[in-house]
């Protein structure tokens, strides 16, 4: 009996055993590149995620500074379960939330997140780039997160690229030893590889290469206007996202020769004579370079390759990408200390430092943002500073495309709810500009100001459905709320190219003038007509004449 008993015992666990292995093969996705074979990791909830997915070769060595190189083929099965590294950056922002792999200079590596259990599916495609500055950031934050958008049925990506020195040093000798005879760039080269591979692979995971939509925030709301800009990427994509920011206004590319003289100081600042020697440099040194005083910041340029004009001039002629086009931007994108510093907010100090900033010009700001009473200041002079950030900038992005797009419709907003607390363990942390926390042994809790409105970057994780995979604020179902319209909103908008849908309030296109529409939203969210034109007008009047 008892020899029975243990024989129908091994017998039940070699069947389990061979069901539970029988079961790990089967939840195991694989997907057929064209470089190889993939293989990653069923979530819990059933979507198959791949990490770490090469989309050029590692920009190391001769490589640095050279353009995206196709990635080389492998024979063997590769593993696709962990996030590669992040690209080389300082700590400028605090903690950004990363899951990746380590930093390194071999950074090319995207993210997939799918429902598809077949190639054949041919589902919408997102695919977000992160923000930062062009200085920091990564596709392995978890408030990109594409496990929650895929669950709405679609592809979704996260993307890296060079950031920094690496991704946007021109200089005289490297457009000399290009092809293209340009230089700068390399981070946006990465950004417009990574959508040709997914027009080459994306099939392989159920996605569909001509339902792209491309997004972003911040300096990825910036990426995106500029690939629509770029000849080398607008036919890559049908739909685009922008949160918070465009090339024609932040940070908009310079001169390529304004961008070597910048390259050559900065080579004589790190004592380089030459290519060799500036490629020779490890990255962690070359990277602790770039953190002292005095080294400038190394922006875009128009190259002629990339850029083949100033992208306002595309824009303005239209020739641009003639897409659908959902953007808007925060109600708190900067604080009204970017403006007043230390003064107290105050009429009479908010008149001296707009008559200090604009100069002759000053009455005409100090008409469009106007205040009569002190307890006006504070709002206003954020409004101020957050247009003059990045809200401009955005503002001009939507009228622009409403006007030489081809007629494709553009959906604008105006984000305006607030994040609440932080958690107790957090203590004494303040948020940062890019979505990163800063700690202070200084500053108690109390001490600490919660925003008003919705600071910059703060939108991502109510858009991307991705609340529970931040720890550090206190949500509430309100928060939720929010985050379920406005998921709701930006789904609707991949798999369609327009935001509407059951349950939510209609949004209808930007219009035109004073007659303009955007969706305010917020826990009410609510269409409502152009309340400021003339502040956008007037910044607009301070650009070179169009």
């Amino acid at each position: 009996m008892k020899i029975l008993f243990i024989t129908v015992f091994m017998t039940m666990q070699i069947v389990q055993l061979a069901t539970a292995q029988s079961k790990k093969s089967t939840n195991t996705p694989q997907a057929k590149t064209v470089n190889g074979i993939l293989e990653g990791v069923t979530e819990p909830s059933g979507i198959r995620a791949f990490k770490g997915i090469p989309f050029a070769q590692p920009p190391i060595g001769e490589l640095r500074w050279k353009e995206p190189m196709p990635v080389k083929n492998w024979k063997d099965v590769r593993k696709a379960e962990k996030f590669g590294p992040r690209a080389m950056q300082n700590a400028v922002f605090g903690d950004m939330g990363f899951r990746s792999d380590g930093m390194s200079e071999d950074c090319l590596y995207l993210n997939v997140w799918t429902p598809a259990s077949s190639a054949n599916e041919k589902l919408p495609v997102l695919v977000y780039f992160y923000g930062g500055g062009f200085i920091a950031g990564d596709g392995s934050e978890g408030r990109y997160d594409g496990e929650s958008m895929a669950k709405k049925g679609m592809v979704s990506l996260t993307v890296n690229y060079r950031l920094g020195v690496f991704g946007y040093m021109a200089s005289a000798d490297l457009t000399k030893e290009s092809s293209h005879h340009a230089s700068g760039n390399y981070g946006y080269l990465d950004q417009a590889a990574a959508l040709k591979w997914v027009q080459q692979n994306i099939a392989a995971f159920g996605g569909d290469p001509g339902r792209v939509t491309i997004a972003g925030e911040s300096a990825g709301s910036l990426s995106v206007s500029a690939l629509m800009a770029s000849p080398l990427s607008k036919n890559l994509f049908a739909a685009a996202i922008g949160e918070s920011g465009s090339v024609l206004g932040t940070l908009p590319p310079v001169p390529l020769m304004e961008a070597e003289q910048t390259g050559a100081k900065f080579a004589e600042h790190v004592g380089a004579k030459s290519l060799t020697e500036l490629r020779a440099i490890p990255a962690e040194k070359l990277l602790g370079f770039t953190d002292k005083p005095g080294v400038p910041r190394f922006m875009a340029t128009v190259d002629g390759y990339f850029f083949s004009k100033p992208p306002m001039e595309t824009y303005l002629n239209g020739e641009q990408a003639q897409v659908p086009l959902l953007v808007g931007w925060n109600s708190e994108e900067m604080n009204y200390k970017a403006i007043l510093g230390k003064e107290s907010p105050t009429v009479d100090n908010y008149t001296k430092t707009v008559q200090k900033l604009y100069g002759e010009k000053a009455d005409q700001v100090l008409k469009q943002y106007a205040v009569t009473t002190d307890a006006e200041v504070e709002q206003v002079a954020t409004d101020l500073a957050g247009d003059r950030f990045i809200g401009f900038g955005t503002w001009k992005w939507a009228d622009v495309q409403s006007k030489t797009g081809g007629g494709k419709p553009v959906y604008r907003y105006y984000y305006a709810h607030p994040r609440p607390a932080m958690t107790k363990e957090m203590g004494n942390a303040a948020p940062g500009l890019a979505g990163g926390i800063t700690k202070s042994k200084d500053a108690a809790p109390s001490k600490i100001t919660i925003p008003q409105g919705a600071v910059h970057s703060s939108e991502i994780e109510y858009a991307m459905g991705n609340l529970s995979l931040n720890k550090v604020y206190d949500w509430t179902p309100e928060d939720h709320k929010v985050s379920e319209i406005m998921q709701n909103y930006f789904a609707n908008f991949v798999k369609t190219g327009n935001p509407n849908g059951t349950g939510l309030p209609e949004w209808k296109p930007l219009g035109t003038g004073e007659n303009a529409h955007y969706m305010h939203i917020d826990l009410k969210t609510r269409l409502e007509t152009e309340k400021h034109r003339g502040r956008y007008l007037l910044m607009n009047s301070f650009l070179t004449k169009e």
